[in-house]
């Protein structure tokens, strides 16, 4: 037989499209023509497939080689072709016998000795694989991600295993996952922050709820180390969603320590919007669906470009990014949590003997964020220097008081259990229609809360967004209704508009 087919994926942004590796031997001066849009790594597959089936004892045909990787239009990268190029040359050079090769999907890139090396974005392979009913070979370095999706696969160290595996001359290990990292306890913790009650009280309320914070203070008020400890407040993945964000890694390369911690990101002020929202030319993910199912932390959020910024305001409603080049378009998930921290002023701070800033000049940093990108956050929160004496004491070795993540980490849980008993999500994704059948108000505190907006000039998203941070704050006191007292602390988390209305007063 002269033709040989295989299947093997493509990665078009977590997805695995279906590609089939077609290998045909004809006469004429021999060659190896590789089409179907091979961008240059698939290409090179030539003269590494040569070696490997050469140093594995195997003869390479002289022949005119031709590889189509179909469908034509569908772009190829990376080295994960080489395994299924070189069974396809053996099969078809009848070296090799495999009549149900078509129940395989195998995945590898080849060395010059005919060993198997890991490649990108097994985990989107291994799930297309499973769904479709196919078995994956990978290498060794691919078997734990292969092993997460649950795909029945084999693992194969080098091109000579996989031979003798098709022929049924010897069998493979199944995939294993690598052992789990030992848990152990967080290293940081609430009771490390000394003060700032408020402060730990909102981000209880915006872990209860998953709403985005906004934190304002000085330099040095712990606003960075408060949103470290927030991710102590944080449940664990479920399964599902800590496959979809393993899925994310995988089609970037990158390892987690942990696949069931939530992924915490903290870019550098300096980052541009494609390492923020993800494209380039190869269109990869960014930090926004790297922190998929975790938290985004956005430090000196001022400091950041205001197109940058601006650009995530659609992914933050809609919970993912689509990046569209003239050759293809490509959708990258991105359902985070955005937390922030930033100065009330250039120098840092807006009142005392330490400002150094005049109204005008406080007016033009804080004009750095848009209107519409402010209104995504549902909290804001002025975090204030710590009262005098307050460390002296603790230098002292007076008893730290502040709860303990644990404890604080219990009411988030049972918070949001009573939310997913009563709408099946968080208080932060609901819609328009679930907020006037969840967040129901009395006739008095609706007209209280639509005065309370009048007043402080806030738009209808704040409307809503008051709503389901009271909602959450309810929840928290595990109470079915929202009374006054829950939109009154709401309303005491927007310090944002009052910065703003006070500086433009000046």
């Amino acid at each position: 037989m002269a033709l040989a087919r295989l299947v093997c994926r493509a990665i078009s942004g977590v997805d695995a499209p279906e590609v089939e590796v077609e290998v045909h031997l004809g006469t004429g001066l021999p060659g190896f023509s590789l089409v179907g849009l091979p961008e240059t790594s698939v290409k090179e597959a030539k003269d590494r497939v040569r070696s490997a089936i050469l140093n594995s004892h195997y003869k390479f045909p002289s022949k005119r080689i031709t590889v189509n990787l179909a469908p034509a239009n569908l772009p190829k990268e990376g080295g994960r072709f080489d395994l299924a190029i070189a069974l396809g040359i053996l099969i078809a050079s009848e070296q090799i016998q495999c009549s149900d090769i078509l129940n395989y999907e195998c995945y590898g890139e080849l060395s010059l000795s005919g060993e198997l090396r890991g490649v990108d974005g097994i985990i989107p392979c291994a799930l297309a694989a499973k769904k479709q009913q196919r078995q994956v070979i990978v290498c060794t370095d691919n078997q734990h991600e292969c092993a997460l999706t649950g795909a029945q696969g084999f693992v194969a160290p080098h091109l000579l295993d996989v031979c003798a595996f098709l022929q049924q001359q010897t069998t493979l290990q199944a995939v294993q996952q690598s052992a789990a990292p030992v848990s152990k306890e967080s290293e940081v913790d609430f009771s490390d922050v000394l003060g700032q009650e408020q402060a730990k009280r909102v981000l209880e309320v915006a872990a209860a709820g998953s709403h985005n914070l906004l934190l304002i203070g000085p330099p040095g008020t712990g606003k960075s180390m408060l949103a470290e400890r927030f991710m102590t407040l944080l449940p664990n993945l479920e399964e599902e969603q800590a496959l979809q964000t393993a899925a994310v890694y995988s089609v970037c390369g990158k390892q987690r320590d942990d696949w069931f911690l939530p992924p915490y990101r903290a870019p550098h002020h300096s980052a541009s919007a494609v390492a923020l929202v993800g494209g380039g030319g190869k269109p990869k993910p960014g930090e926004i669906s790297l922190s998929h199912h975790g938290v985004l932390f956005l430090d000196e959020l001022p400091e950041f470009p205001r197109q940058v910024l601006d650009s995530l305001r659609q992914p933050m409603e809609t919970h993912d990014v689509t990046i569209s080049r003239a050759a293809n378009q490509v959708t990258f998930p991105a359902h985070f949590q955005l937390i922030a921290a930033m100065n009330p002023s250039p120098c840092g701070h807006i009142s005392g003997n330490l400002r150094r800033s005049t109204p005008d000049q406080i007016l033009r940093y804080l004009n750095r964020l848009s209107g519409p990108f402010l209104d995504r956050f549902s909290l804001s929160l002025m975090v204030p220097l710590l009262p005098k004496g307050m460390l002296a004491e603790s230098q002292q070795g007076a008893k730290n008081l502040t709860e303990k993540s644990c404890d604080v980490k219990q009411r988030v849980l049972k918070a949001r259990k009573i939310q997913l008993q009563r709408q099946g999500k968080l208080n932060h994704y609901l819609s328009s229609q679930e907020i006037n059948e969840f967040c129901i108000l009395s006739q008095q505190d609706a007209l209280f809360l639509e005065q309370a907006i009048e007043k402080m000039g806030l738009s209808i998203r704040a409307w809503h967004s008051l709503l389901k941070v009271a909602r959450s704050i309810a929840d928290l006191h595990a109470q079915p209704d929202i009374s006054k007292a829950h939109l009154c602390e709401a309303l005491t988390y927007r310090a944002m508009d009052r910065l703003l209305k006070s500086v433009a007063h000046e």
